[in-house]
């Protein structure tokens, strides 16, 4: 199954994952506690990061979630924007590779 995917860059990680969670009406299925949180719906991923001070929030990159890709891949667009294509496995071994003290939800 192919699930679209978005990764924005947030200003406050807590209030978003509060405003996100109300508007998938889902809980994020992995937390980074002030750093990350990602959540899974039958056809989107959708994943939050925070910014660091002075930094604008908005979209990091796009991408695919697809059950049958075998690596993580990226290109860029003709406009400039980045597009990732994974599995989840592999994006939940790069996010524990990044951060081991991820909150995991099955």
């Amino acid at each position: 199954m192919r699930k679209f995917h978005i990764a924005l860059g947030v200003s406050s990680l807590t209030d978003s994952i509060a405003d996100y969670t109300q508007r998938l009406a889902s809980q994020p299925q992995v937390i980074v506690p002030e750093v990350y949180a990602l959540w899974r719906t039958e056809t989107l991923n959708f994943s939050i990061r925070q910014i660091a001070a002075g930094e604008v929030p908005g979209l990091r990159h796009l991408g695919w979630e697809e059950s049958a890709a075998s690596a993580f891949t990226d290109t860029r667009d003709c406009n400039g924007i980045l597009w990732e294509e994974f599995g989840p496995e592999q994006q939940l071994q790069e996010i524990l590779e990044l951060w081991p003290n991820a909150q995991i939800k099955h």
